[in-house]
C-alpha cells in the first residue's frame, strides 16, 4: 500500500469504521427495504435517494485490484466521487483514498476542481483540469502520478440510520460500469450489475451489537468490492 500513506494515516489519527457488505441476488428492492425496517435497531431513511458516481484509479499493473482479489490485509482504493447526474458540469467532485485494514476502513477526502464530464473525457483532461488545478498535498500528487483511470461506475443509493444513531445502512441499486481503456475516449462499454448491495457501517466500539443486528438479515456477508466486480465484468465483456 505504501509506507508514506500508512505513516500519514498514523500521524493524522484518521478515524476508522467497520463496513460489512451484503450482495443480494434474489430479493427485490422493496423486500430489502422491508427487512431493514423490521430490524430491531429500528432503521429509518435519513436522506433522499441520490446517484453516486465514481472514477476508479489503479496502477498500470492493476496492483490495487490484485491486492483486493488476493485478500491482502491492507489494501487501497483511489477514486473521484460526485453525486447527481453522471454527465455535465460536476460542481463538487472529491478525491477519496480509501484504506482497508481487514474489515476496518479509513478514508482521506480532498475537494477537487470542478470539471465537465463528457463522452470525450480523457486522462489528459483529468491531469490538466482536475489534479493540476486542485489543492492537493504533495504526497497525494506523487501517489496520483503513478495511477491511471481504469473504471467508471454509477448507482442509486438510499441511506438508513438506526434509532440510536450508531449504525448506518446504505442500499445501492441500478449499478452500471463503463470501461476505461485508452487515452482519448474512456467509454468503451457499459455493463449493468443486476444485484443489490447493502453496506452496514459503524464505529469499532459498536462491533458486538452489530453482530446481533446482522443475525436478523437473511443475507450472506460478501467481501467483494464494487471496484473488483466492475473490473471483472469489464474483463468478461472484452474477453
Amino acid at each position: 500500500m505504501g509506507k508514506l500513506l500508512e505513516d500519514f494515516l498514523e500521524s493524522e489519527k484518521t478515524s476508522k469504521r467497520y463496513e460489512i457488505k451484503f450482495v443480494i441476488h434474489n430479493l427485490s428492492e422493496k423486500e430489502v427495504h422491508a427487512i431493514i425496517r423490521n430490524n430491531p435497531a429500528m432503521f429509518s431513511e435519513i436522506y433522499k435517494q441520490r446517484q453516486v458516481n465514481n472514477i476508479y484509479f489503479d496502477t498500470p499493473s492493476m496492483r490495487n485490484y490484485v491486492e483486493n482479489v488476493s485478500g491482502n490485509h491492507k489494501r487501497l482504493k483511489v477514486r473521484i466521487r460526485w453525486y447527481g447526474a453522471f454527465f455535465g458540469f460536476i460542481e463538487k467532485p472529491v478525491l477519496e483514498l480509501k484504506i482497508r485494514t481487514g474489515s476496518l476502513v479509513s478514508k482521506l477526502s480532498y475537494p477537487l476542481n470542478p470539471f465537465k464530464m463528457q463522452k470525450s473525457f480523457s486522462f489528459m483532461m483529468i491531469k490538466k483540469e482536475i489534479f493540476a488545478k486542485s489543492k492537493l498535498p504533495d504526497w497525494v500528487r506523487e501517489k496520483l502520478y503513478c495511477l491511471l483511470p481504469v473504471l467508471f461506475n454509477a448507482y442509486k443509493r438510499r441511506y438508513f440510520l438506526s434509532s440510536d444513531k450508531k449504525y448506518r445502512i446504505t442500499i445501492d441499486t441500478d449499478l452500471c460500469f463503463f470501461a476505461a481503456k485508452n487515452q482519448t475516449n474512456k467509454f468503451l462499454a457499459k455493463t449493468e450489475y443486476p444485484h443489490i448491495i447493502i453496506e452496514l457501517k459503524f464505529a469499532p466500539e459498536d462491533l458486538d451489537q452489530a453482530h446481533h443486528l446482522t443475525q436478523f438479515f437473511p443475507f450472506r456477508i460478501n467481501k467483494s468490492s464494487k471496484y473488483v466486480a466492475g473490473v471483472e465484468l469489464m474483463e468478461s465483456t472484452f474477453a
